[in-house]
């Protein structure tokens, strides 16, 4: 196998490290800014997605740049290629369970799309990367749904 992927493959992971990048700073938003009696609960989860999120930034930047790819390094081009979307700022406590939430939902289904490109690309090692977040984030929504009440 060549270590130059195609170029689906490379924008998928690309679009990743825009992803994570935006949802680092948004669980840090969460982390110092979240209230409410669930407030110990929730600063302490923040923190652990937010330490997960550094790691899958990492690890997709340097798979991204080990295929031949250059991944973006630049707020600016984060918040261009990213589908997620800033905080807010007023959000609930609950509402900030809820964002997330529909965040991980929303890198499942966009995971998915990249495990379908890399197999496509023979690209297997990329594969597997996209399975074990997506295992990590399917496990995350569970809990946060059950921590709702949902």
């Amino acid at each position: 196998m060549s270590m130059t992927m195609s170029r689906p493959v490379t924008d998928v992971l690309n679009k990743q490290v825009a992803n994570w990048s935006v949802l680092y700073m948004k669980l840090h938003h969460y982390h110092w800014f979240v209230k409410g009696p669930n407030f110990f609960t929730l600063h302490e989860k923040f923190e652990e997605l937010y330490n997960e999120a550094a790691k899958n930034v990492d690890e997709l930047a340097e798979r991204l740049l080990t295929v031949g790819g250059k991944p973006v390094s630049t707020l600016k081009a984060c918040m261009e290629q990213a589908s997620i979307k800033e905080a807010t700022g007023g959000e609930s406590a609950d509402q900030m369970v809820e964002a997330v939430v529909s965040d991980f939902t929303l890198l499942i289904k966009e995971l998915q799309e990249g495990i379908t490109a890399a197999e496509a690309g023979d690209d297997e090692a990329t594969g597997d990367m996209f399975l074990g977040i997506m295992d990590s984030l399917q496990k995350h929504v569970w809990m946060l749904q059950a921590h709702l009440g949902k």
